[in-house]
C-alpha cells in the first residue's frame, strides 16, 4: 500500500510503498476515503525536516539535552548510532481521516465491516491507504455527514477540547487569536455554545471567513477593529476567555490576551505560540492560564488509547473519543459547517506535489483534503496468526525428541511436524528474520549484522508498516511485513530475532521454537513462571533448544579481558554491582508494569547473568529488599561455592554518575569495573586497562558473532539453556522475595 512519509534527516517527503498493517485485537482496519492535512502541525514538521542539523538542534533544544545525557551514559558511539537511526528514518504524517471499516479485530463489537468511521491519532490515522485504528480512536460517522467532512473529526476534537478548557457560558465574549483551521473551528464551537466571538488574525481573508461563520468582528492584532469590538461587546470590561490558536514564536498573542482580558479572565493555549507571559499584566488581572492537551482526556494514555480501558463517564464526561463523536454529531445537525474551510481537494497520488506547493507557499490553503480510491475494494491485509494459550501458532505441533540442533552440513536435527530444526548448508549464509525493528534493534543489533558476509537478512516483521519499511530500506531485508507467520513459515530463514516489548517475548519464542527456528530473544525471556514453563514445554515438545537470550555483557571485550587478568579463583568471591539506572521518561512503556513487568523484571537478567558468568556458576538462592513501592531493590545472590553478590538497582541517582560499576573480591585480589570504560585488577601488582577508545562496547557485536556461528555450524549455543533458565528464575524470584521478605531457592 501507499503512505506519505518524510525523512527527518534529509527532508525528503515521498509516497512510499509499505506493507499493509495487520488487523490486531482491540481495533479495526480502515481503508481511507479522505484524510486531512493539518496545515499548521504538519507543515511545521515538514519545515523542521528541511533545516540543517544545527537548525534542527535549535528548533528542538529538549532533544539536544537528551542526546547529551545519552552520551554521558552510553558513550558517543552508541549515542551516534541511536540518533542517526532516528533521524535517518521515514516518519509518518497525518492524524485525521475518514474511511470504511475493512476488517474488525477481536474485542471490537461497536462497528462492522463496511461502516464509515472518523479516525484520530498521529500513529493510527495517517495519510495511508490502510490504517489500523484502536477502538478509542475512531467513531462511527452519522449517515448525514459527508465523508470529506468527517475527515475533520480529529481537528474538530482538538478545537472542542480547547473550548471545554475555557468553560464558556451563555453570553460570554471570547477572543480567538489565530484564525487558521483550528481557530475557525473554535469560532464555530463557541457560537454554537451561545458565546459572542471576536477573531484576531493578520490575514484579512481569514478574518472575513470568521465573520461569515458568525464572529462579531475580526481584525489584525492591535487593530482598532478588534479593540472597538471588545470594548463594545464587554462594556469596556474585557473578554471572558482568550483562545490562543496561533503558531510561531511571537509573544504577541499572550500580550494581546493580557491587554484585552477582563479581570480574572481565562487564557487557553491550544496552538504552539510564544508563552513568555508578561508577569505584571497577568498578575494584576489574576488571569487563569490553561493548556489544552490535544483531543481530550485519554490522549497519550496507552491504557486508554491502545488497551481500550475507558474512563467512567461519571468521572470523565468528555474523553477524546466522546469529543470526536460529539463533533461528528454537530456536523450532522448543521451546528458546525466545515465546507467553507475546504480550500483544496487533491488526489492522494499527488501528495508529494501538494506538500511541496504548501511548503513553498505556492498553495495558500486553510484545509486540504486527500481523496483516495473507492473504499469498497477487496481486502489486501491478512490478520495475524492466532496464538494458542501456550503461545504456539495454529494447530498443536507434535512432540519430538530433545536435541541440540543440527551439525554443520546436516539440515535436519529434530522433526517438528513438517518444520524441522535446520542449519544452513555449508557455504550458505545464515538466513535471519527479525520480529521487531525498534530503536534497539536498529542501532545496536542490525548495524553489526548487516556488515557480515555470512548473514542474509531475509524478513522483518513489525506491528507498524512504516517501521518494517524503514528497516528494509536501511538494512536490506529481502521482505518486510506485519504478519509474524511470514517469517516463521519462511524456509530460508534459519534464525529469528525477537526484539519486541517484554510482554510478547515468551509467546513469540514458543512460536519460533516450534517452527524449527534458532531463536535470539532480547531480555527478558519470560515475565512469569508460567511463561517460562511454556518456553520449556516448547523446547521439550519440539526438540529444539536452539535458544539465546540477549545477555550481552558477558561478551563485552573489556570485561572478558579483566576476568582473564584476574585469573583462576580458588576461594569464594564477593561481588558488589551498582546499576545507576536513572528515571524513566514520561510515558515510557517500561513504566507499564501491569503489562510489561517491573523494570527489574525486564532488565535484571542482564546483571544476574553477568555475575554468574564472572563466577562460573548459577545462583542457588535470591533475597531482595527495596524502598517504598519496590523502588531501588537490593538483591543478594548466593552461589554453590558460598560466593555472594549484591546487586543494587537504583533509579534515584545522578545521571552524571556512571551507569554500571562492579567490584569482585576474592583470594586477595579485586576486579574493579567502571561502566565499560575502564577495568582494573588489584593484587600483588595492579593491572589497569586504558580507557576504551570509541566509546563503550557492551558486547553486542561479539554476542551476535557467537550466535551466528552457532547457527551456521550447528555447534552448541553460546550460553546453555540451563543457565538462561536459572537466570530467568532468579530474576523472577526477586519479585517473590520482595513480596514474602524471605530468601527464595532457585533451581535450574
Amino acid at each position: 500500500m501507499k503512505q506519505v512519509v518524510q525523512n527527518y534527516k534529509s527532508g525528503e517527503l515521498t509516497l512510499l510503498d509499505v506493507p499493509a498493517p495487520a488487523c490486531r485485537p482491540g481495533g479495526v482496519l480502515v481503508r481511507t476515503a479522505f484524510s486531512l492535512i493539518s496545515t499548521g502541525t504538519e507543515l511545521m514538521k515538514v519545515s523542521e525536516a528541511s533545516m540543517s542539523l544545527l537548525g534542527k538542534a535549535r528548533a528542538r533544544p529538549d532533544q539536544v539535552a537528551k542526546v547529551m545525557q545519552s552520551v554521558a551514559s552510553n558513550g558517543i558511539g552508541a549515542t551516534y548510532r541511536k540518533v542517526t537511526n532516528r533521524l535517518d528514518s521515514y516518519t509518518p504524517l497525518g492524524y485525521s481521516l475518514c474511511g470504511v471499516v475493512e476488517e474488525v479485530g477481536p474485542g471490537v463489537d461497536d462497528v462492522a465491516v463496511g461502516d464509515v468511521v472518523a479516525c484520530a491519532g498521529n500513529e493510527h490515522a495517517l495519510h495511508a491507504e490502510l490504517n489500523w485504528v484502536p477502538k478509542h480512536l475512531y467513531s462511527p460517522v452519522p449517515a448525514r455527514v459527508a465523508r470529506e467532512h468527517a475527515a475533520f473529526g480529529t481537528v474538530g476534537a482538538i478545537a472542542m477540547q480547547g473550548v471545554r478548557r475555557g468553560e464558556p457560558q451563555l453570553g460570554d465574549v471570547a477572543l480567538v487569536v489565530g484564525l487558521g483551521l483550528i481557530g475557525q473551528l473554535v469560532v464555530q464551537l463557541l457560537i454554537a455554545l451561545g458565546a459572542r466571538v471576536i477573531g484576531v488574525d493578520p490575514d484579512p481573508e481569514r478574518c472575513a471567513l470568521a465573520e461569515r461563520l458568525g464572529a462579531l468582528a475580526s481584525g489584525a492584532p492591535g487593530s482598532d477593529v478588534v479593540d472597538t469590538a471588545v470594548t463594545t461587546a464587554t462594556d469596556g470590561h474585557g473578554v471572558d476567555q482568550t483562545y490562543l490558536a496561533a503558531g510561531g514564536s511571537s509573544n504577541e498573542p499572550v500580550e494581546l490576551a493580557a491587554r484585552l482580558s477582563r479581570d480574572r479572565g481565562t487564557v487557553v493555549d491550544i496552538g504552539k505560540c510564544g508563552l513568555n507571559l508578561p508577569w505584571n499584566a497577568y498578575y494584576e488581572k489574576e488571569l487563569d492560564v490553561r493548556f489544552s492537551r490535544s483531543y481530550g482526556p485519554g490522549r497519550y494514555d496507552p491504557s486508554y488509547e491502545l488497551d481500550g480501558h475507558d474512563y467512567p463517564i461519571g468521572y470523565v464526561r468528555w474523553t477524546e473519543r466522546r469529543n470526536l463523536g460529539c463533533f461528528l454529531d454537530l456536523l450532522a445537525t448543521g451546528r458546525i459547517d466545515v465546507a467553507p474551510l475546504i480550500t483544496h481537494v487533491r488526489d492522494f497520488t499527488d501528495a508529494e506535489d501538494t506538500y511541496r506547493a504548501l511548503n513553498d507557499g505556492e498553495l495558500r490553503a486553510l484545509a486540504v483534503l486527500f481523496r483516495y480510491q473507492e473504499a469498497e475494494q477487496a481486502p489486501i491485509a491478512k490478520a495475524p496468526v492466532a496464538a494458542n494459550e501456550d503461545g504456539a501458532a495454529g494447530a498443536t505441533l507434535t512432540a519430538a525428541p530433545a536435541g541440540n540442533g543440527a551439525t554443520k552440513g546436516i539440515a535436519v536435527a529434530a522433526d517438528v511436524g513438517d518444520k524441522p530444526v535446520i542449519a544452513p548448508a555449508a557455504g550458505h549464509p545464515v538466513g535471519l528474520g527479525f520480529i521487531g525493528a525498534g530503536n534497539y534493534a536498529s542501532s545496536m543489533l542490525l548495524p553489526h549484522l548487516v556488515e557480515r558476509d555470512d548473514v542474509a537478512l531475509r524478513r522483518v516483521v513489525t506491528t507498524s508498516a512504516l517501521s518494517a519499511a524503514n528497516a528494509q530500506r536501511k538494512f536490506g531485508f529481502t521482505k518486510a511485513d506485519t504478519d509474524v507467520d511470514t517469517v516463521l513459515s519462511d524456509d530460508a530463514t534459519d534464525a529469528v530475532f525477537i526484539v519486541t516489548r517484554h510482554s510478547s517475548h515468551a509467546a513469540l519464542t514458543c512460536q519460533a521454537l516450534r517452527a524449527g527456528k534458532a531463536v535470539f530473544v532480547e531480555k527478558p525471556l519470560a515475565l512469569s513462571e508460567s511463561e517460562l514453563d511454556n518456553v520449556l514445554t516448547a523446547i521439550a515438545e519440539s526438540g529444539n533448544d536452539r535458544l539465546q537470550v540477549g545477555f550481552n555483557r558477558r561478551f563485552a571485550p573489556l570485561l572478558r579481558k579483566a576476568k582473564a587478568r584476574f585469573g583462576r579463583r580458588l576461594g569464594p568471591a564477593t561481588v558488589r554491582y551498582l546499576i545507576n539506572a536513572g528515571s524513566l521518561e514520561a510515558g515510557s512503556w517500561y513504566a507499564r508494569t501491569d503489562l510489561e513487568g517491573t523494570r527489574f523484571a525486564g532488565e535484571g537478567g542482564h546483571f544476574i547473568d553477568t555475575v554468574s558468568w564472572l563466577l562460573d556458576a548459577d545462583p542457588t538462592s535470591v533475597y531482595a529488599c527495596a524502598g517504598p513501592h519496590g523502588r531501588d531493590p537490593q538483591i543478594t545472590l548466593r552461589y554453590p561455592d558460598d560466593s555472594t553478590a549484591v546487586i543494587s538497582y537504583t533509579t534515584s541517582g545522578s545521571a552524571s554518575f556512571p551507569k554500571e560499576t562492579l567490584d569482585l573480591t576474592a583470594d586477595g585480589r579485586v576486579l574493579a569495573f567502571d561502566d565499560f570504560v575502564r577495568a582494573s585488577v588489584y593484587g600483588r601488582y595492579r593491572s589497569r586497562s586504558p580507557r576504551m577508545p570509541g566509546g563503550r562496547d557492551k558486547g553486542q557485536a561479539a554476542e551476535l558473532a557467537a550466535f551466528v556461528d552457532a547457527v551456521a555450524t550447528g555447534s552448541p549455543m553460546p550460553v546453555p539453556v540451563t543457565s538462561l533458565v536459572t537466570t530467568t528464575r532468579a530474576t523472577l524470584a526477586v519479585e517473590q522475595s520482595l513480596r514474602t521478605g524471605t530468601p527464595v531457592t532457585v533451581g535450574p
